[in-house]
């Protein structure tokens, strides 16, 4: 189930290639409803702010858009920080790069979507709004790449139960396993144990190929 849209969108861009954050902060003062309140050269720069910000009380963005490729600690990995220790903060995939491999690391590391970095303005939009609602955004060169590299499961749906159904639906809508556990009323372990055991009755490797499937077998829309 999505969540309301804040009136205004807090950003937070996280590039090692300063002329990228000069643009995208260029592209968010034409927009109203988002409003850029940082910037980080990488994963331990952006850490420490949010870790400051939460310490005085400031708000936290919204969407955090993550650069994959930078030195020291890269964009995989902060992103799974970030979504440990600030659950209410989404982070959004920013690459150059296309490989399935890279896209699988982000979002089983929870990123609620992934753009590369020739994405016109309105992708970058439509990932943002998509993201703060409980979405989940798929550059479409990505998503096909990824459907067609994606085996169909010899076991199939039907060896899933109805709770395992149902987990799979919250995977494909976007849900992070704290997500899960809140809307379930389980614990976060539990809700982990599920996403587990989800994944490997229907033999796929990460949460991605799961959201594709139950697109593919009509269980939800595509977005």
């Amino acid at each position: 189930m999505s969540t309301s849209r804040p009136e205004v969108i807090r950003v937070m861009v996280v590039d090692d290639h300063a002329i990228v954050r000069r643009g995208l902060l260029a592209y968010m003062a034409t927009i109203p409803t988002f409003h850029m309140i940082g910037e980080a050269a990488n994963g331990e720069q952006a850490i420490a702010l949010l870790n400051e910000w939460r310490t005085l009380g400031q708000p936290l963005p919204h969407v955090v858009l993550m650069d994959l490729q930078m030195p020291g600690m890269g964009g995989i990995a902060a992103t799974e920080v970030i979504t440990r220790t600030h659950p209410d903060v989404k982070v959004v995939a920013l690459t150059s790069f296309g490989e399935v491999e890279r896209v699988h690391s982000a979002l089983a590391a929870d990123a609620a979507g992934y753009l590369l970095k020739d994405a016109d303005p309105d992708e970058v939009a439509m990932a943002i709004r998509a993201a703060v609602t409980g979405g989940m955004h798929l550059n479409p060169t990505i998503a096909r790449q990824l459907t067609r590299r994606m085996t169909a499961p010899p076991a199939g749906l039907t060896s899933l139960t109805a709770r395992e159904r149902e987990i799979l639906i919250l995977i494909a809508e976007g849900k992070s396993n704290r997500d899960i556990a809140g809307q379930l009323t389980i614990s976060e372990r539990t809700a982990r144990t599920h996403v587990s055991n989800v994944l490997a009755k229907l033999q796929l490797s990460s949460r991605t190929q799961a959201a594709l499937l139950a697109i593919r077998e009509g269980l939800v829309p595509p977005s």
